[in-house]
């Protein structure tokens, strides 16, 4: 396990774009004892030698409660590092397809990090620049090596910038006045962090109800969105999550983080100790970006311009805390309605991560 959750360190050395995730939350994101996603999903990790150094990994998952909400019998596969070696790659593509397929599965669809709440996909479009914060960057290479291994795209996810140069304020304003008349009732509020569990509750609830169409969703249950909102508070800006409620009917919410990579790309080795944790706290207080990583509306009040509100309520109040960039991310690339808010408020596509699929 230490040499899987090792190897991208070393892999990676080269790449100044890729940001190193923390050692110590990858162990204990892939630790079915502490993460609770694991609760009914199946698991198995693969490590591939060439010449006795790790030239590849990848993870399977067999995720139960997602399976009977989809009406699929789906395997999934995460975590795929792979030196530049086609044998290598479709020899790891093919070890999770016979994994999966011995468990009954007929499909693998991948990558997920472990899950949809977590980091999806591989980067085939921006490795010009840094990741946000959860949000991956993988080697240029993947895409002809994984479609070469046998696997097809399923879909993209989109990744919106706005910067202070770009931000169309005026046109946001606009609609903040249009969206207030048309909704007279509506109060776009901080998350209150003093009680921030019954906020993360409101939160699942809307979560649920909002994104219960889109592609890959499965409802989450109450113990995995505790878990994944108690690392999330370590992070969070009070001024950048929001609860939108209408006669005090949550009806939407936004959270954006500030993109805390801008501090981890300075811990190479993803380690705090011994001097990672000074390095984090000096280069955590230069942060100017942010990345709004969760945002619904329940369906009935889809197409008022909430959504539009949430995100200017982020941007503004970011602007004003010196945050100069924001991204909104991930966007399915077929939900046309939040692409089409992202480009009216300034922003443009600077990153696209592929999901793929292949039968077993």
């Amino acid at each position: 396990m230490k040499a899987f959750l090792s190897f991208p360190y070393t892999h990676y050395q080269q790449d100044a774009n890729w940001v190193p995730p923390l050692y110590i939350q990858q162990r204990d994101l892939l630790d079915p004892k502490k993460n609770p996603y694991f609760n009914n999903v199946e698991h198995a990790y693969f490590l591939a030698e060439k010449d006795g150094e790790v030239a590849g990994r990848i993870a399977v998952f067999v995720n139960h409660g997602w399976n009977e909400y989809q009406k699929q019998s789906t395997g999934f596969f995460g975590f795929f590092e792979c030196i530049d070696d086609a044998f290598m790659a479709k020899l790891l593509i093919d070890v999770a397809k016979d994994w999966i397929r011995e468990r009954g599965m007929n499909k693998l669809l991948g990558p997920v990090n472990p899950g949809f709440m977590y980091e999806l996909g591989l980067l085939v479009e921006g490795h010009e620049t840094e990741p946000y914060i959860m949000m991956p960057w993988t080697k240029p290479y993947y895409d002809p090596l994984v479609k070469a291994a046998g696997l097809d795209k399923e879909i993209d996810l989109l990744a919106y910038v706005v910067d202070d140069k770009h931000v169309a304020l005026d046109r946001i304003n606009r609609a903040e006045q249009i969206v207030k008349r048309r909704l007279p009732d509506l109060v776009i509020r901080p998350v209150k962090v003093s009680d921030f569990k019954n906020e993360a509750r409101t939160i699942r609830k809307i979560f649920n109800q909002a994104w219960a169409t889109n592609w890959g969703f499965s409802p989450v249950s109450e113990e995995e969105f505790d878990h994944i909102a108690k690392d999330l508070k370590l992070i969070l800006d009070k001024d950048l999550a929001h609860i939108a409620e209408i006669n005090g009917k949550p009806v939407g919410f936004s959270v954006a983080l500030p993109d805390m990579n801008q501090a981890f790309r300075h811990l190479r080795d993803g380690k705090l100790l011994p001097f990672g944790i000074f390095k984090l706290l000096y280069h955590k207080r230069k942060i100017n970006r942010i990345r709004t990583a969760l945002m619904g509306v329940i369906p009935e009040y889809r197409g008022k311009g909430i959504d539009a509100l949430l995100h200017r309520e982020a941007i503004v109040k970011g602007l004003a805390k010196g945050y100069n960039a924001s991204e909104l991310s991930w966007l399915l690339e077929t939900n046309t309605e939040m692409i089409r808010v992202a480009e009216k408020i300034g922003g443009w596509k600077e990153k696209t991560y592929r999901i793929y699929s292949g039968q077993v």
